[in-house]
């Protein structure tokens, strides 16, 4: 893999067409959106596609998401796209909401992971809308960290994970979303969510009946294909072994009180952190709260130096499945269900 001098960019204009002539060569760019910091290339091109996998040392067989910079542009990438992928986009897009439809034979087997079909989705963040414009490529980005790591929601995470990996990275702000998108696919009139995310299935199943893909919570089997990134393999983890307590938050101060130690740390609601005996870093108490701040707290217990993490465990309503999937794949499925005695 080849070496760089990492430029730390601005959103400015002249920043922005230089990040654009970099993508246009082949290169990568870290590029900010409203969900997570993306690892852009031209999704049609397989040697930039390929630079992807090699920088962050990502599986080939986890599919990528298309950016593009206006929904208009989407029958030039998927084919048969049904009327109901035009109502939920006059509604969540741009945003954090990918959908995954049969592909174009423009799109590159390296860039769908061998599927016939590809997530495409309109960032909401106008830096990254830009980027895809000035550009003139449909963007493939996984999110900009290393891989099977917490996902970057600022641009030093992305320096710290890719620096002399990629020749720039564009400093658009903290991620307000902070979790990656919605990604959902169409069966029979029916929507069927393949990964949680900000847009929740509550606000889907206005629209047309929601199915929940068994892989949100729980692991895919080795060899298994699935139709979304982020679902297959041990993902958002730092060093730390994460563990999830599951139960009252009476319960749950009861448990990590009694564990202590060095390297040892608790990550609590906010409004349970006071009541902690043992260290740790809080991570908010709203679902919006804790999905815009979990992978910066488990970037900070990298930092710290944490060995054991436990985790309150978060709603699994609205957006909080969002943070619970993340979770669950951060403490590699373990999780512990304390009850009263």
């Amino acid at each position: 893999m080849m070496s760089y001098e990492t430029r730390l960019l601005t959103s400015s204009e002249e920043d922005i067409e230089y990040a654009a002539g970099l993508i246009r060569q082949g290169e990568l760019v870290g590029m900010p959106t409203e969900t997570v910091y993306g690892l852009a290339a031209d999704a049609e091109n397989p040697v930039a596609v390929k630079k992807i996998f090699e920088a962050k040392g990502r599986p080939q067989d986890n599919p990528l998401i298309v950016h593009l910079a206006d929904i208009s542009q989407i029958e030039e990438y998927v084919r048969d796209v049904p009327d109901i992928a035009y109502k939920l986009a006059e509604n969540f897009c741009p945003g954090p909401l990918t959908m995954v439809l049969p592909k174009r034979d423009r799109i590159p087997d390296i860039t769908s992971a061998g599927l016939d079909t590809v997530g495409i989705r309109i960032p909401g963040h106008k830096t990254a809308r830009v980027l895809i414009k000035a550009s003139g490529k449909a963007i493939a980005a996984p999110s900009a960290n290393l891989s099977g790591s917490p996902s970057p929601t600022a641009a030093e995470h992305v320096m710290k994970d890719m620096e002399g990996r990629i020749p720039a990275v564009i400093d658009g702000g903290s991620c307000p979303v902070g979790v990656e998108s919605t990604v959902i696919s169409f069966e029979d009139g029916r929507i069927r969510l393949l990964r949680p995310g900000f847009v929740s299935a509550e606000e889907l199943s206005e629209f047309a009946e929601v199915i929940t893909d068994r892989h949100i919570t729980e692991a895919a089997s080795e060899g298994e294909q699935v139709r979304s990134p982020g679902m297959k393999y041990k993902h958002y983890s730092p060093k730390a072994n994460v563990t999830i307590i599951e139960g009252s938050e009476k319960e749950y101060l009861k448990y990590v009180n009694s564990r202590g130690g060095e390297g040892v740390f608790a990550m609590p609601f906010d409004s349970t952190a006071a009541d902690c005996k043992i260290p740790g870093i809080s991570y908010g108490d709203t679902s919006e709260e804790q999905a815009a701040r979990l992978f910066a707290v488990l970037r900070e217990f990298d930092e710290i130096g944490a060995r054991q993490v436990y985790a309150q465990c978060p709603s699994s309503d609205g957006v909080g499945l969002a943070v619970y999937n993340r979770l669950l794949r951060a403490a590699g499925f373990e999780i512990i269900k304390v009850q009263k005695e």
